[in-house]
């Protein structure tokens, strides 16, 4: 395990929908709070919508407005697109080409503002950026370790260990596993056991399990309780070397 923090981190999750960006703003702003220049980055965003002039990426802008930051736009989120669906499938769609090295610029510019960098993936690791590139790839081109976001919802153990074993047989490294509970629900049998058997069955460690938070939407940009998402996790950090409080 670490014992300094690293340059940054790259959150990727089980599946779309699990919560990634709002973990991804709540550690951006924690990391603040801590004392760390933070930089955030979404390098690819489908399904965005075009508003005065210009094409709003909601993830990314949520990045921003959580850890209270005014990067350029163009260095947050290089590509964006309409189409809602993987980049691969937007880029086709829309006739354009994705290129890495525009990504690697980008984050270059971010690292060499910040001290740490917050990188939210889209979708899974396996989700396609190109024919021959996946979100791993991008992970692992940029240098980043992985924190893993998952649902807590029934299903969850097949989908992070499967995650995981991907991240492993590709070479990059899980620093950990984030479980989050994305809407509200009577806790299962599943969501009350799914911590303690992922410790069990995963070489990851669990860093720690995110309540559904109320009054948070990404897409109206509004934060809720995400600034105090570290809160739940500096147990978990704390094993790995990583201080999240002051």
């Amino acid at each position: 395990m670490p014992n300094t923090i690293p340059d940054g981190i790259f959150i990727t999750g089980t599946d779309t929908g699990v919560g990634k960006t709002i973990v991804a703003a709540g550690l951006a702003a924690q990391f603040k709070k801590s004392g760390f220049d933070v930089g955030v980055m979404k390098p690819i965003q489908t399904g965005c919508q075009f508003r005065r002039g210009k094409w709003i990426a909601p993830d990314a802008r949520f990045l921003l407005q959580a850890a209270g930051i005014d990067d350029p736009m163009d260095w947050v989120c290089p590509y964006r697109f309409k189409t809602p669906a993987a980049p691969l499938v937007a880029a086709d769609r829309e006739r354009r080409t994705i290129d890495l090295g525009r990504i690697t610029e980008a984050y270059r510019h971010l690292a060499s503002l910040h001290r740490f960098v917050v990188v939210e993936g889209i979708g899974g690791l396996l989700t396609p950026i190109t024919p021959t590139v996946s979100a791993v790839d991008l992970a692992l081109l940029l240098k980043l370790p992985l924190i893993v976001v998952a649902s807590s919802r029934i299903g969850t153990l097949n989908h992070t260990l499967l995650t995981v074993r991907c991240a492993q047989q590709t070479g990059a490294a899980v620093l950990g596993i984030i479980l989050n509970c994305p809407r509200p629900s009577a806790r299962s049998i599943a969501e009350k056991t799914n911590s303690q058997v992922l410790s069990r069955l995963c070489p990851a460690p669990v860093l720690g399990a995110i309540p559904f938070m109320a009054g948070v939407s990404v897409e109206k940009g509004r934060l809720g309780r995400v600034r105090t998402l570290g809160d739940c996790l500096n147990e978990g950090f704390h094993h790995l070397g990583i201080k999240l409080n002051p």
